[in-house]
């Protein structure tokens, strides 16, 4: 299920770089430095590439991925070296404590549809993990392992996929984690990052093929949708529907259009001593006056109707223009974010059946809220 791994698949209007900025969207860059030798760091720049710095320099051990626990104003950071994941905190960068050890090499992590965070092992014994997002450890999900595992996504039904970069494999497992074996096992050169888009192809950031590649369904390879990204593995999506690749052989960050044309190089080669993005998360940031000035919610219709699976937004002088809503469960679980323009439509089918609650910020700087049922 698309992110829940963060594809934006939505029929939206494309805003530009300054409308992004301009929404206090940031992207967070893991740096991989020299793999398993530092430099390490993880850098936060404006959406559009500007105003770098660097967030996160100490405690990294082979830095892999970024995932924000809003809630509770987190971001945790999985360290293949140390076998551990960590928790900084999410405004400053502080270095707050261990999230979990023990791991054999954490990778890629992601919160399912249960609202458990599944993580991927590069070692041990290659089951996907899985914790409550306080840190506890529940289970190993999975019934087999998967070497190198590096890139996991879910179908809409609720079937998870984990690559092997080593193994130059994509295994598909059940809802329930039963093996269903090789889901793609050729015309893969070294797989890192997988997603699904909206017309339930699975694309795959192939690292040593320096492209990534489009597959159906059923796994049958169908084509080349980016090339000339050698290295390439961190990715994440405007809300525009284009993909953003970190890409290890320029040591820089890309965007790409949804045609896989080159739109721009947000990040330029190097910058802020960039060797190795192989993590790139965007995130709406939180408001830094909200603990002075509490939110007003205003419950209102964002989208219609409010139960189904496509939605479309409501016409609204309310809502300025390139409004980003969050999709969140009702527990909080930031599941997307997706372009609220009016007249829009959204196709919530890559989220499984279930309550979710809306929220955008209007022109009054009050919130609209509204919950609706993802139901087919």
């Amino acid at each position: 299920m698309t992110h829940i791994s963060r594809f934006l698949t939505s029929i939206l209007t494309v805003i530009s770089m300054v409308t992004l900025n301009a929404q206090n969207m940031h992207m967070y860059i893991s740096d991989a430095g020299n793999f398993n030798q530092p430099p390490w760091q993880i850098l936060k720049f404006d959406a559009n590439g500007e105003n770098g710095e660097v967030f996160i320099s100490s405690h990294l051990a082979w830095p892999q991925d970024i995932l924000f626990l809003e809630k509770d104003n987190i971001v945790l950071i999985s360290n293949l070296n140390s076998g551990q994941i960590l928790r900084f905190n999410a405004t400053s960068g502080a270095y707050v404590n261990i999230f979990a050890n023990a791991i054999g090499g954490p990778t890629r992590m992601e919160i399912g549809p249960d609202s458990l965070l599944y993580v991927l092992q590069w070692s041990g014994n290659g089951k996907v993990r899985r914790y409550h997002l306080d840190g506890t450890f529940v289970d190993e999900f999975t019934s087999v392992g998967v070497t190198t595992s590096i890139g996991l996504d879910w179908d809409t039904s609720g079937n998870l996929y984990v690559s092997s970069y080593n193994g130059k494999f994509v295994q598909k497992f059940s809802p329930s984690g039963t093996d269903l074996g090789k889901f793609i096992s050729t015309n893969l050169a070294g797989p890192t990052n997988i997603w699904f888009d909206h017309n339930g192809d699975l694309l795959v950031n192939d690292y040593n093929a320096g492209a990534v590649k489009r597959f159906d369904s059923n796994g049958v390879f169908k084509s080349v949708f980016i090339s000339d990204v050698p290295q390439c593995e961190g990715v994440d999506f405007l809300p525009d529907g284009s993909t953003i690749i970190g890409i290890g052989g320029t040591a820089a960050v890309s965007v790409f259009n949804s045609s896989g044309s080159l739109t721009n190089t947000i990040v330029p080669s190097g910058s802020l001593g960039l060797i190795t993005p192989n993590a790139v998360v965007l995130r709406h940031d939180p408001s830094t006056t909200a603990i002075d000035n509490p939110p007003s919610y205003k419950e209102m219709n964002i989208v219609t109707p409010s139960i189904g699976v496509f939605f479309q937004f409501a016409s609204s002088d309310l809502m300025p223009s390139g409004s980003i809503a969050d999709v969140c469960t009702t527990s909080g679980v930031m599941m997307k974010k997706i372009m609220a323009s009016d007249s829009a439509f959204w196709d919530a089918s890559d989220l499984p059946d279930g309550m979710y609650v809306i929220t955008l910020t209007l022109r009054d700087k009050t919130i609209a809220r509204q919950k609706i049922m993802v139901q087919r």
